[in-house]
């Protein structure tokens, strides 16, 4: 029987059986397919026996430890363990009775936070714990099943490959049932693997935007300041009224240099953000919009660099929204923290009509927002007005050590 391979984007709970998964109906005449079940359910005991003596035996060590420091990581190993057994069983399921079950994607443990975390997500794994169950309970089906094909091998064989069926495919719904993998953790992972992409393009597109401004700015004006300056140099003793206002020029190229690697600086990271914190550094912000801004900024202390940062630069990219496109004559950005979550509006009275679509940059907010676990809220009728509600989750601040500025 050919291996039906499931198509991406196929659910992660439960594959169904397709027509190419079913065997043939059974007849009295033992075919291949038959024979196969019935290797599967005289298997079933002494793979029962083993799964369940491991269960047993982990479980009951895990829990008898948690008293001391060692239970619970052992607790978590033991659910590492039964993933194992559950990829044998789904590969004996597999080749005997032509169950395909997509096999559960691994733990996302590698680069996250740290021990404590990783054992907390190890101790919740649902695959883990479905197999556990799925080992508790097969011993006694085991014990049936073996049971009943031994005998009915040679008391009841006429009708062996219909009880044969008939076991089988219990066999085969308690596979589909507690070994498929769970659907909230692989929609976790897709979201996390998504994310990363976001992340990624989103690091990629800034750095870009950095080489690109210092080649086109900063770079070209200190290329044009060494030249002044060299010409200047080889002047100074044959026309020094040259020379001077070649140094002079070259003095204002430095000027201009230094306000553009400000210029980019800031736009990397504000030292106000880094060093005052929001309210100073979106009151910097707000000033420079051409619409009059009211900022209020209501935290009981600041958030984590990185979620105070991605606020900064969310207000920054909608008020300049505001100015270029809104022609709105007020505007106002509201900043406050509810619960575990630090939550931002930016309100104009503009002509409205904005949208994730229309090429304001909103489609990036709301990815970069979303990398993150933020949220990205656009209300924006026709004739306004526009409410911008972003939603970022709340860290405490560990490390209040700025960086310098230029």
């Amino acid at each position: 029987m050919t291996e039906r391979i499931p198509p991406l984007g196929t659910s992660a709970a439960t594959v169904a059986a397709g027509p190419d998964d079913r065997p043939p109906p059974p007849r009295l005449a033992y075919d291949r397919h038959t024979w196969k079940e019935i290797a599967h359910l005289l298997a079933n005991l002494p793979v029962a026996l083993l799964g369940f003596t491991y269960v047993v035996t982990a479980l009951f060590t895990s829990f008898g430890l948690t008293i001391t420091v060692i239970g619970f990581p052992l607790l978590a190993a033991a659910l590492m363990g039964a993933r194992l057994l559950g990829r044998m069983e789904r590969a004996r399921a597999r080749a005997l009775l032509g169950v395909r079950v997509n096999e559960p994607s691994r733990l996302p443990l590698r680069g996250r936070g740290g021990f404590l975390q990783k054992l907390w997500m190890s101790l919740k794994d649902p695959v883990g714990w479905r197999t556990v169950l799925y080992e508790f309970i097969r011993l006694p089906w085991g014990v049936l099943t073996f049971a009943t094909t031994l005998t009915s091998l040679f008391v009841l064989w006429p009708v062996l490959p219909f009880i044969a069926r008939g076991l089988a495919n219990a066999d085969r719904a308690m596979v589909r049932g507690l070994l498929s993998p769970s659907d909230e953790l692989e929609r976790r992972i897709a979201e996390l693997e998504s994310d990363r992409g976001v992340v990624v393009d989103t690091a990629a597109a800034d750095l870009r935007r950095i080489e690109r401004d210092l080649h086109d700015g900063a770079q070209a004006r200190l290329v044009n300041l060494a030249m002044g300056l060299g010409l200047a140099k080889e002047k100074v003793l044959e026309d020094p009224d040259a020379a001077a206002a070649m140094v002079e020029e070259a003095h204002g190229e430095v000027k201009l240099a230094l306000q553009e690697l400000r210029d980019l600086a800031r736009g990397i990271h504000p030292a106000v953000l880094t060093d005052r914190g929001l309210d100073a550094a979106l009151s910097a912000v707000s000033s420079r919009c051409t619409v009059p801004v009211k900022v209020t900024v209501d935290l009981p202390a600041r958030p984590a660099a990185a979620i105070e940062g991605i606020a900064y630069f969310t207000v920054s990219e909608l008020l300049q929204n505001v100015s270029k496109h809104s022609a709105a004559k007020s505007a106002s950005v509201d900043v406050w923290r509810t619960k575990d979550r630090l939550l931002i509006q930016v309100w104009d009275d503009g002509r409205g009509g904005a949208s994730l679509d229309g090429g304001t940059g909103m489609r990036g907010l709301a990815e970069r927002l979303d990398a993150v676990d933020g949220l990205f809220v656009l209300e924006s009728p026709e004739g306004g007005p526009t409410a911008v509600t972003a939603e970022l989750p709340w860290r405490d601040r560990t490390d209040d050590s700025g960086t310098g500025s230029l």
